[in-house]
């Protein structure tokens, strides 16, 4: 017989010799990392959340206040352009009147297209004026009507109908349109042939570089040219964005193309109306069309450009697209940075959802506040104008004295030398109420301009976010989209003048071979 061996039964106790008891400190490193992330990563959502609601409360308590300030300055601004010039300066606070076509007076337009009469030496013209100017409610006002409207969208169980109203006499259908009046009495004067306020006015400056244009018999744009003057093949415009002026280009750009870029393109950098050098008329409403014909008037005209390239600069995006709209077998390039473009939802009042983007009443970041407070509070704005605009040189000398940066104290410059009524109405007429018109430009791009579409964005900008360059894509498919790491909404330019120099002279020559 066979002896049995009788073997042990295996043990399932983890002995300092098994793999399994060697790997359970780094077991239980693993899941302690990993709770580890989960409770920093859920830490850092109730920071977010945390800091959000601050921002949103203190945005409120301090956007509040300035409502009561700005309400109480325009009585101060009302006293004093009385001491000081003899006559009241009306604002937007007014209220806002029903006007109707008749007697070569106020023009009358479609229900909800805002339009008034712009009157030359010549002939009438209507211009499209944004709501923003005299439609901005207050923050406690602002919230009120959206909670109500809230409380009536729960009740309601069917779609909303919308009803309009039209004014019916003797058979005829006349539409009816609401006219600040503001506007109506900057109209009349313009009607009558009378200059409506001296120039300067007391809030501007009436420093030699401000008052230039106003001692010169032809009202143009000041432009600065450089490059080829003999044998120019092809122009390119550059337009500067809001509060800015053309040493954006000349002082960063223009040094860095090359002797050869030089000879071919004739460069042509403006300041446009309103800003830096340029023509500030204080009965004007700055309308994009105001804009649009003295660049045509300014550049276009006495250059004699037939074949150009545009490049421009936020706000001056807006400006590019309707010239090349206008200018359509002309225009062989558009480079735009970082364009305001924001697709309005269905439903939305174009000019107010525009407003809210780009100003949202918030403390944070800085940016946004002081967007906010430059749209949404014309006697707050004006008050800074006055502190900064009116004391510019001083500005400029402080700044000069600090950086020691030739740059930046033209940066400065552009920054100080405006009027408040030049950026007000700017702000509004041309980037607000736009809005509704950016859409069909895109399209007439798209569908029946041949040019090349290039568009340049900082990824740290948060004055216009990356998404508006994808947007403007979205319906230029051809577009192409670069994104720079570590660039703002000013140093997209400033500080990589050179490579955006060499970038700019691709694309010319790109267009211009094909």
């Amino acid at each position: 017989m066979c002896a049995l061996t009788h073997f042990p039964e295996p043990t399932l106790t983890p002995t300092p010799e098994t793999p399994l008891f060697r790997s359970l400190p780094f077991l239980a490193s693993f899941v302690v990392f990993f709770s580890g992330v989960a409770v920093m990563g859920k830490s850092r959502i109730v920071l977010t959340m945390t800091g959000r609601f601050i921002n949103e409360v203190l945005s409120f308590v301090v956007f509040s206040f300035l409502d009561v300030i700005d309400f109480i300055l325009c009585f101060v601004y009302k006293v004093v352009d009385f001491m000081v010039e003899a006559e009241w300066k009306p604002c937007y606070c007014s209220p806002t009147r029903e006007t109707i076509a008749g007697g070569g007076k106020i023009l009358v337009t479609e229900r909800g297209e805002s339009k008034v009469v712009r009157v030359t030496s010549s002939k009438l013209q209507l211009e499209e004026i944004s709501d923003t100017l005299y439609t901005r409610d207050s923050l406690v006002s602002e919230l009120s009507k959206s909670t109500v409207n809230e409380l009536r969208r729960l009740k309601l169980d069917g779609p909303a109908v919308i009803q309009s109203r039209e004014t019916r006499r003797s058979g005829t259908v006349r539409s009816t349109f609401t006219v600040n009046s503001t506007i109506v009495e900057m109209l009349q004067g313009k009607i009558q042939g009378q200059q409506t306020h001296p120039i300067p006015r007391w809030s501007d400056c009436d420093c030699k570089t401000c008052t230039s244009w106003s001692s010169s018999s032809k009202e143009t744009l000041y432009v600065q040219a450089d490059g080829a003057k003999d044998e120019v093949q092809e122009d390119v415009l550059f337009i500067h964005g809001f509060i800015s002026n053309s040493a954006f280009w000349t002082e960063t750009l223009f040094p860095n193309f090359s002797q050869s870029a030089k000879s071919r393109y004739r460069l042509l950098a403006i300041d446009l109306l309103g800003f830096g050098r340029s023509p500030k008329p204080t009965d004007s409403l700055y309308t994009l069309g105001e804009h649009l014909d003295m660049i045509e008037r300014s550049v276009l005209e006495p250059y004699k450009v037939k074949s150009f390239h545009i490049v421009a600069h936020s706000l001056g995006c807006i400006l590019a697209l309707a010239l090349a709209v206008k200018h359509p077998d002309s225009v062989k390039s558009l480079t735009l940075l970082a364009p305001p473009y924001f697709p309005v939802p269905r439903g939305e009042q174009a000019t107010q959802y525009i407003m809210r983007k780009l100003a949202p009443r918030r403390l944070w970041p800085l940016i946004a506040l002081g967007a906010s407070i430059a749209c949404w509070y014309e006697h707050l704005s004006r008050t800074v104008c006055l502190l900064i605009c009116k004391n510019h040189r001083i500005w400029e000398f402080l700044t000069k004295l600090i950086t020691r940066n030739r740059i930046r104290t033209f940066l400065i410059d552009g920054f100080c030398c405006h009027t408040h009524n030049a950026a007000w109405h700017t702000l509004h007429n041309v980037i607000c109420g736009t809005a509704g018109k950016i859409d069909g430009y895109l399209e007439v791009v798209r569908s029946s301009l041949k040019c090349s579409v290039s568009i340049f964005h900082g990824r740290d900008d948060e004055l216009i976010p990356i998404e508006c360059s994808y947007n403007v894509q979205s319906r230029i498919p051809r577009a192409s989209v670069k994104v720079v790491d570590n660039k703002d909404h000013i140093t997209i330019v400033v500080g990589r003048q050179e490579t955006f120099a060499a970038e700019l002279e691709e694309i010319w020559n790109n267009s211009t071979s094909t």
